[in-house]
């Protein structure tokens, strides 16, 4: 075989290596802690500006916004507490607690905060936004969880056919992510104008679809031994996502080739820490793999 042909075969096995099993080693991993918080988590990316809550000193919990410059905090008028899960251009969406209870879902488009309550439920929390659309959950007095779509003060229910609790965590465009229960496990699902698809990770005890951005999904699995794991999946192709020393990590939010969350140390309560995970382009994973290949023969030569 020539040389060049050799070099060629062994480059592209190099990067179906690096796309197969070192995919989230190959990307950028940052950690993004709210300043002097117990905890942080990522919630949702739009663009530069990410979202999600923290703990403070205190013990109480606050929504936030960073804009890869200043951070803000952002607290429902009157709440007890708040947690920011979406956002979509200047505005954001998630959850609140006040004196009456909770959850109770929020729309906030920079100026105004919009309370969302589902008709007749008794607790609402808004996941994920996409536009002018707003997608979660919502309970009602039975106690089961069904997911929702709201747009324009129109709302829809989306129960996963035969699914024993439904809940929406995700949107791009016409296409809604999120987890329904079977016999007491926990699945993922695509769906898109009333066609639904099943979406879980091999092998994986329970399956949570977070986030979705064009053809990515992303979100987390229970392994065997019971532990949480990010996850990148295209086209049926499926990536750990793991915080390099992490005991857990958890995939929330993707926009493009960036993805936010959350990763645990698991060494006191309440260590989580939020980051951005970005994804390595193709050609950057080429050159990885070439320039792996060339260091061993160089290795081999001496």
């Amino acid at each position: 075989m020539r040389r060049e042909t050799r070099l060629k075969l062994i480059t592209i096995c190099a990067a179906i290596v690096l796309f197969g099993s070192g995919y989230a080693r190959a990307g950028t991993w940052t950690t993004l802690d709210y300043p002097g918080a117990i905890f942080t988590q990522i919630g949702g990316i739009s663009g530069g500006s990410v979202v999600g809550m923290y703990r403070d000193s205190s013990n109480n919990v606050h929504g936030f916004l960073y804009n890869g410059t200043s951070w803000t905090t952002l607290d429902y008028p009157g709440a007890e507490m708040t947690e920011v899960r979406g956002i979509s251009g200047s505005s954001v969406v998630g959850g609140y607690w006040d004196s009456s209870g909770g959850p109770h879902g929020y729309l906030y488009d920079g100026t105004n905060w919009t309370a969302l309550e589902y008709p007749g439920s008794v607790q609402t929390r808004a996941f994920g936004i996409s536009g002018g659309s707003v997608v979660g959950m919502y309970s009602n007095s039975s106690g089961y969880n069904h997911g929702f779509l709201y747009n324009a003060g129109n709302w829809t229910t989306l129960d996963y056919p035969g699914g024993e609790g439904t809940q929406a965590f995700g949107i791009s465009g016409s296409s809604v992510v999120g987890m329904y229960g079977d016999t007491g496990d926990s699945r993922g699902f695509l769906y898109n104008t009333g066609n639904w698809t099943n979406l879980d990770y091999p092998g994986a005890r329970g399956t949570y679809i977070s986030g979705i951005s064009g053809s990515n999904v992303a979100g987390g699995y229970y392994d065997n031994s019971g532990l949480y794991h990010g996850f990148l999946c295209n086209g049926g192709n499926w990536t750990t996502l793991d915080y390099l020393g992490a005991t857990e990590t958890a995939i929330f939010g993707i926009d493009g080739s960036n993805l936010v969350g959350e990763y645990s140390l698991g060494d006191t309560p309440y260590t989580q820490h939020g980051f951005i995970y970005t994804i390595p382009e193709p050609a950057t994973l080429l050159l990885l793999g070439l320039g792996a290949v060339i260091l061993r023969k160089r290795k081999k030569r001496k």
